[in-house]
């Protein structure tokens, strides 16, 4: 036999369990991970299990498609994507620039600026809601001053409303996309822009040839994290707009809580059902880009 053989051999016994009893390594082990496990199955897997087998009609989908509600709910979902993350990420994208600036005022500004991510969700929206009170509220307290005119009704317009809902997502979670975007352009080496200043680029070409090249990536990846995130955002509509005037505000992550309010668990599972061909092409992709 070989010397590596033998070798092999004898580090296989020496990690072999005596008598079957584990390792202190590999029992501690066990012992950790029992507990996420547990915590998992009862607060994850058994919950979504549990949803799936309320909505398992078919009667129950046939019965959520006639509803308008969902309609309106689905279509409410795609602009909050298409509108809200587009505009959301471009705006990252070029603060990302402004803050990279070595200027004290800037770095000053910047804590401003990440507040209303590090807040709580709750008052932070209920404060924006309070403001855009057509009574009493700040934003036309501001206008009749300044017009001597009565403000709009800013959440009684479904398509305002819904608005306003989008701006309030953006504003809360701009911050956050903000600072990624900024950890990457300071990894990007000065020597590039150096080079690109000496050429005689103008501010344009050097972001399309040097600084985005170097984010698309990320770009790109935060991008569609993002959409999965906001897909399961509750927060903006329903506590801006509690899904009103006349329910026409939801999107599908607030719907549900309408068919709970009417007593319908079934259709309120089978509306977080129905989103999942929204989902799992977002994950696929996003797990397919991460892998590379």
């Amino acid at each position: 036999m070989s010397t590596v053989a033998i070798t092999a051999t004898t580090e296989a016994t020496a990690t072999a369990p005596a008598g079957g009893v584990w390792p202190a390594a590999q029992l501690w082990g066990v012992v950790l991970v029992v507990p996420y496990v547990l915590v998992f199955v009862v607060f994850v897997l058994y919950p979504v299990c549990y949803g799936f087998w309320i909505a398992r009609r078919p009667e129950t989908y046939v019965n959520l498609f006639d509803d308008p509600i969902f309609a309106r709910a689905i279509v409410n979902t795609l602009v909050f994507l298409i509108v809200g993350i587009n505009l959301k990420m471009v705006v990252a994208l070029f603060l990302s620039n402004f803050f990279v600036q070595p200027r004290w005022w800037i770095r000053s500004l910047a804590v401003l600026f990440i507040l209303p991510w590090a807040l709580p969700s709750i008052p932070t929206i209920l404060s924006i809601r309070f403001m855009l009170n057509p009574e009493w509220g700040l934003v036309n307290a501001v206008i009749f001053r300044l017009t001597g005119d009565d403000g709009p009704n800013w959440l009684n317009d479904p398509t305002l409303a819904l608005a306003l809902a989008i701006v309030t997502h953006i504003w809360k979670s701009l911050p956050f996309w903000t600072l990624i975007l900024i950890s990457r352009r300071l990894a990007i080496s000065k020597d590039l822009y150096e080079s690109a200043a000496v050429d005689g680029a103008t501010a344009w070409q050097t972001f399309r040839y040097v600084t985005w090249p170097s984010m698309r990536t990320l770009y790109l990846t935060c991008t569609i994290l993002s959409m999965i995130w906001t897909l399961g955002d509750f927060n903006s509509v329903y506590l801006l707009t509690g899904g009103g005037p006349a329910d026409l505000t939801h999107v599908l992550a607030t719907l549900g809580i309408r068919y709970l309010r009417l007593d319908s668990v079934d259709l309120s599972m089978a509306a977080i059902v129905a989103a999942l061909p929204l989902v799992l092409p977002l994950i696929y992709f996003m797990m397919k880009r991460l892998s590379r």
